[in-house]
């Protein structure tokens, strides 16, 4: 999303009281750094979030976004199979927690940070990128999802609903 969003939707807010895009795509990054670190052994980074000033372009939030999912990816793997199972302090409630469950908030975590840039591309009058009909899916697909996407009955019977229509 962050590579697909047009630039001038950076700053948009669906309210006046919540994080921008951009905000939500620097919290989704930054979080990352925590689990990375932690993995890794390496001191957590500061709470503060890096600031708009900070990024120049899109193309910088891109970067910075791949490069938090890039450098969890890799402590995974460093981590291996057997080291899921590994102990590590999690920074949050400076306890201790198995690698696997650690990986698994963080997953989470990200799936309820896009579920909410879903709603930032709706309400900006975007169709967000998973919601798109998918051109591998043939001519056919795209046909029959047409079809079930539109509340009018059609001659195939089909409606938004999958009921029978009128025949």
């Amino acid at each position: 999303m962050a590579e697909d969003s047009p630039e001038d939707k950076y700053d948009f807010k669906p309210t006046p009281a919540v994080r921008s895009f951009f905000e939500r795509l620097i919290h989704a990054a930054y979080a990352n750094q925590f689990f990375s670190n932690a993995l890794l052994g390496k001191k957590p980074p500061e709470m503060d979030e890096p600031k708009r000033e900070q990024f120049k372009t899109k193309a910088d939030v891109v970067a910075f976004v791949k490069q938090s999912f890039g450098d969890g990816a890799a402590a995974i793997k460093a981590k291996g199979d057997k080291g899921m199972s590994d102990l590590v302090v999690d920074p949050f409630i400076n306890r201790q927690t198995r690698v696997n469950d650690f990986a698994y908030n963080f997953i989470e975590y990200s799936e309820e940070i896009y579920g909410q840039l879903t709603v930032y591309y709706r309400m900006a009058g975007m169709i967000p990128p998973e919601s798109r009909p998918k051109k591998s899916r043939g001519k056919a697909a795209i046909a029959i999802f047409d079809i079930l996407a539109s509340p009018e009955p059609r001659k195939s019977g089909l409606t938004a609903r999958g009921s029978a229509g009128e025949r």
